[in-house]
Protein backbone atom coordinates (compact mmCIF):
# COMPACT_ATOMS: atom_id res chain seq x y z
CA UNK A 1 0.00 0.00 0.00
CA UNK A 2 2.82 2.22 1.02
CA UNK A 3 6.31 2.48 -0.55
CA UNK A 4 8.83 4.80 0.68
CA UNK A 5 12.22 5.09 -1.94
CA UNK A 6 15.13 7.44 -0.78
CA UNK A 7 13.23 10.19 1.47
CA UNK A 8 14.58 13.07 2.21
CA UNK A 9 13.50 15.94 4.54
CA UNK A 10 15.32 19.23 4.99
CA UNK A 11 13.68 22.19 6.61
CA UNK A 12 15.01 25.14 8.71
CA UNK A 13 18.50 24.34 7.75
CA UNK A 14 18.70 20.84 8.95
CA UNK A 15 18.72 17.52 6.83
CA UNK A 16 15.75 15.87 9.20
CA UNK A 17 15.02 12.74 7.43
CA UNK A 18 18.32 11.87 5.27
CA UNK A 19 17.01 9.44 2.61
CA UNK A 20 14.94 6.19 4.04
CA UNK A 21 13.06 3.44 2.72
CA UNK A 22 10.05 1.56 4.28
CA UNK A 23 6.94 -0.12 2.77
CA UNK A 24 3.66 -1.06 4.59
CA UNK A 25 1.49 -3.69 3.17
CA UNK A 26 -2.22 -3.58 3.19
CA UNK A 27 -3.48 -4.88 6.84
CA UNK A 28 -0.56 -4.73 8.73
CA UNK A 29 0.62 -2.85 11.85
CA UNK A 30 3.96 -1.27 11.43
CA UNK A 31 5.66 0.97 14.02
CA UNK A 32 8.88 3.21 13.21
CA UNK A 33 10.40 3.76 16.81
CA UNK A 34 13.38 5.46 17.98
CA UNK A 35 14.35 8.36 20.48
CA UNK A 36 13.29 12.23 20.42
CA UNK A 37 14.50 14.05 17.31
CA UNK A 38 14.90 10.86 15.32
CA UNK A 39 12.92 12.33 12.64
CA UNK A 40 9.87 10.22 12.65
CA UNK A 41 7.47 12.98 12.92
CA UNK A 42 8.97 14.70 10.05
CA UNK A 43 8.45 11.04 8.30
CA UNK A 44 4.85 11.20 9.10
CA UNK A 45 4.21 14.87 7.82
CA UNK A 46 5.93 14.11 4.65
CA UNK A 47 3.71 10.95 4.04
CA UNK A 48 0.88 12.88 4.85
CA UNK A 49 1.54 15.60 2.42
CA UNK A 50 2.60 18.49 4.85
CA UNK A 51 6.01 18.48 3.85
CA UNK A 52 7.41 18.26 0.69
CA UNK A 53 10.28 15.78 -0.04
CA UNK A 54 13.58 17.30 -1.18
CA UNK A 55 14.43 13.86 -2.49
CA UNK A 56 13.19 10.37 -2.95
CA UNK A 57 9.61 9.25 -3.81
CA UNK A 58 6.60 8.02 -2.26
CA UNK A 59 4.31 5.70 -3.76
CA UNK A 60 0.95 5.37 -2.36
CA UNK A 61 -1.54 2.28 -4.16
CA UNK A 62 0.97 2.22 -6.71
CA UNK A 63 0.84 5.78 -7.65
CA UNK A 64 3.51 8.40 -6.68
CA UNK A 65 2.20 10.90 -4.32
CA UNK A 66 5.53 12.70 -3.13
CA UNK A 67 4.79 16.13 -4.07
CA UNK A 68 0.61 15.60 -3.46
CA UNK A 69 -0.67 18.22 -0.87
CA UNK A 70 -2.29 16.97 2.36
CA UNK A 71 -5.88 17.53 0.77
CA UNK A 72 -5.26 15.03 -1.85
CA UNK A 73 -3.89 12.51 0.01
CA UNK A 74 -7.47 12.53 2.63
CA UNK A 75 -9.49 12.05 -0.18
CA UNK A 76 -7.19 9.35 -1.36
CA UNK A 77 -7.88 7.41 2.00
CA UNK A 78 -4.68 8.28 3.82
CA UNK A 79 -5.18 10.27 7.24
CA UNK A 80 -2.99 11.27 9.84
CA UNK A 81 -3.70 11.53 13.42
CA UNK A 82 -0.72 14.13 14.21
CA UNK A 83 0.91 14.87 17.57
CA UNK A 84 -0.25 17.03 19.60
CA UNK A 85 -4.09 16.15 18.09
CA UNK A 86 -4.20 19.23 16.21
CA UNK A 87 -7.96 19.62 17.71
CA UNK A 88 -10.50 22.41 17.39
CA UNK A 89 -10.60 23.71 20.76
CA UNK A 90 -13.52 25.39 20.46
CA UNK A 91 -15.98 22.85 18.63
CA UNK A 92 -17.53 20.28 20.12
CA UNK A 93 -16.78 17.07 19.84
CA UNK A 94 -19.39 16.07 17.21
CA UNK A 95 -18.32 19.04 15.09
CA UNK A 96 -14.31 18.04 15.13
CA UNK A 97 -15.99 14.64 14.44
CA UNK A 98 -17.73 16.45 11.54
CA UNK A 99 -14.63 18.33 9.90
CA UNK A 100 -12.70 14.38 9.64
CA UNK A 101 -15.37 13.87 6.81
CA UNK A 102 -15.33 17.18 5.37
CA UNK A 103 -14.15 16.30 1.95
CA UNK A 104 -16.95 13.44 1.60
CA UNK A 105 -20.41 13.98 -0.09
CA UNK A 106 -21.56 11.11 1.23
CA UNK A 107 -24.12 11.92 3.93
CA UNK A 108 -25.76 8.90 4.70
CA UNK A 109 -22.48 6.99 5.29
CA UNK A 110 -21.64 9.97 7.12
CA UNK A 111 -24.31 9.30 9.32
CA UNK A 112 -23.32 5.68 10.11
CA UNK A 113 -19.54 6.63 10.72
CA UNK A 114 -20.69 9.05 13.36
CA UNK A 115 -22.95 5.87 14.76
CA UNK A 116 -19.46 3.91 14.37
CA UNK A 117 -17.23 6.66 16.04
CA UNK A 118 -19.41 6.43 18.89
CA UNK A 119 -19.70 2.72 19.40
CA UNK A 120 -15.57 2.37 19.04
CA UNK A 121 -14.90 4.75 21.67
CA UNK A 122 -18.38 5.42 23.29
CA UNK A 123 -16.66 8.36 25.59
CA UNK A 124 -16.89 10.54 22.96
CA UNK A 125 -20.62 9.47 22.62
CA UNK A 126 -20.99 10.92 26.02
CA UNK A 127 -19.52 14.26 25.47
CA UNK A 128 -20.47 15.01 21.70
CA UNK A 129 -22.01 18.36 22.85
CA UNK A 130 -18.45 19.17 24.83
CA UNK A 131 -15.74 21.69 23.41
CA UNK A 132 -12.75 19.73 22.66
CA UNK A 133 -10.62 21.83 24.56
CA UNK A 134 -12.08 21.09 27.49
CA UNK A 135 -11.95 17.56 27.15
CA UNK A 136 -8.92 15.44 29.18
CA UNK A 137 -5.90 14.57 27.43
CA UNK A 138 -6.55 10.96 26.81
CA UNK A 139 -10.54 11.68 25.30
CA UNK A 140 -8.92 14.35 23.22
CA UNK A 141 -6.62 12.03 21.82
CA UNK A 142 -9.56 9.43 21.61
CA UNK A 143 -11.48 12.08 19.54
CA UNK A 144 -8.09 13.16 16.89
CA UNK A 145 -8.22 9.52 16.54
CA UNK A 146 -12.38 9.49 15.42
CA UNK A 147 -12.05 12.64 13.83
CA UNK A 148 -8.94 10.57 10.83
CA UNK A 149 -11.80 7.64 11.36
CA UNK A 150 -14.15 10.20 9.69
CA UNK A 151 -12.36 10.16 6.59
CA UNK A 152 -13.04 6.70 5.95
CA UNK A 153 -9.30 6.48 5.63
CA UNK A 154 -7.43 2.94 3.77
CA UNK A 155 -4.07 3.86 5.83
CA UNK A 156 -4.14 5.62 8.91
CA UNK A 157 -0.72 7.24 10.03
CA UNK A 158 -0.66 7.63 14.24
CA UNK A 159 1.79 9.70 15.22
CA UNK A 160 2.51 9.47 19.31
CA UNK A 161 -1.07 8.84 20.71
CA UNK A 162 0.10 7.63 24.12
CA UNK A 163 1.89 10.63 24.94
CA UNK A 164 1.83 12.83 28.29
CA UNK A 165 -0.93 10.13 28.51
CA UNK A 166 -1.98 8.12 31.79
CA UNK A 167 -1.22 4.43 32.04
CA UNK A 168 -4.70 3.39 32.20
CA UNK A 169 -5.71 5.89 29.41
CA UNK A 170 -2.80 4.81 27.11
CA UNK A 171 -4.00 0.77 27.49
CA UNK A 172 -7.41 2.70 26.41
CA UNK A 173 -6.28 4.29 23.58
CA UNK A 174 -3.88 0.79 22.10
CA UNK A 175 -7.47 -1.27 22.74
CA UNK A 176 -9.09 0.97 20.28
CA UNK A 177 -5.82 1.20 17.94
CA UNK A 178 -5.99 -2.97 17.53
CA UNK A 179 -9.71 -2.45 17.22
CA UNK A 180 -9.22 -0.30 14.03
CA UNK A 181 -6.77 -2.38 12.55
CA UNK A 182 -9.35 -5.49 13.32
CA UNK A 183 -11.81 -3.70 11.31
CA UNK A 184 -9.25 -4.06 8.17
CA UNK A 185 -7.52 -0.78 8.76
CA UNK A 186 -3.77 -0.63 7.52
CA UNK A 187 -1.58 1.48 10.02
CA UNK A 188 1.51 3.09 10.58
CA UNK A 189 2.46 4.30 13.90
CA UNK A 190 5.29 6.27 15.32
CA UNK A 191 5.36 5.33 19.14
CA UNK A 192 7.19 6.41 22.39
CA UNK A 193 6.44 3.56 23.94
CA UNK A 194 8.76 1.39 21.81
CA UNK A 195 7.38 -1.79 23.84
CA UNK A 196 4.40 -1.01 23.70
CA UNK A 197 4.49 -0.08 20.09
CA UNK A 198 6.42 -3.45 19.10
CA UNK A 199 3.78 -5.65 20.83
CA UNK A 200 0.78 -4.33 18.79
CA UNK A 201 2.33 -4.08 15.23
CA UNK A 202 3.90 -6.77 12.98
CA UNK A 203 6.63 -5.14 11.98
CA UNK A 204 9.12 -2.36 13.11
CA UNK A 205 11.16 0.22 11.59
CA UNK A 206 14.20 1.85 13.88
CA UNK A 207 14.91 5.00 13.22
CA UNK A 208 18.12 7.33 14.52
CA UNK A 209 18.89 10.57 13.14
CA UNK A 210 16.88 10.48 10.01
CA UNK A 211 18.25 7.24 8.69
CA UNK A 212 16.79 3.31 9.53
CA UNK A 213 19.10 1.48 11.22
CA UNK A 214 17.03 -1.69 11.42
CA UNK A 215 13.87 -3.60 10.24
CA UNK A 216 12.75 -6.70 11.08
CA UNK A 217 9.33 -8.16 12.41
CA UNK A 218 8.10 -7.00 15.82
CA UNK A 219 9.02 -10.27 17.51
CA UNK A 220 12.48 -10.18 16.62
CA UNK A 221 13.27 -6.52 17.54
CA UNK A 222 11.97 -7.00 20.55
CA UNK A 223 14.29 -9.80 20.87
CA UNK A 224 16.94 -7.67 19.75
CA UNK A 225 20.11 -7.00 22.21
CA UNK A 226 20.49 -3.38 20.63
CA UNK A 227 16.88 -2.49 20.64
CA UNK A 228 16.09 -3.65 24.25
CA UNK A 229 19.39 -1.64 25.78
CA UNK A 230 18.44 1.78 23.32
CA UNK A 231 14.30 1.63 23.53
CA UNK A 232 13.22 -0.78 25.76
CA UNK A 233 15.26 -0.13 28.76
CA UNK A 234 17.01 -3.28 29.62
Amino acid sequence: MLEVRGLKVAYGGINAVKGIDLEVRAGELVTLIGANGAGKTTTLKALAGLLRPAAGGILYNGNDITARPAYELVRKGLALVPEGRGLFGRLTVEENLAMGAYSRRDPARITADFDRVYELLPRLGERRRQLAGTLSGGEQQMLAIGRALMSRPRLLLLDEPSMGLAPMMVQKIFETIRRVAAEGATLLLVEQNARLALETCQRGYVMESGLITCADTAARLLANPQVRQAYLGE
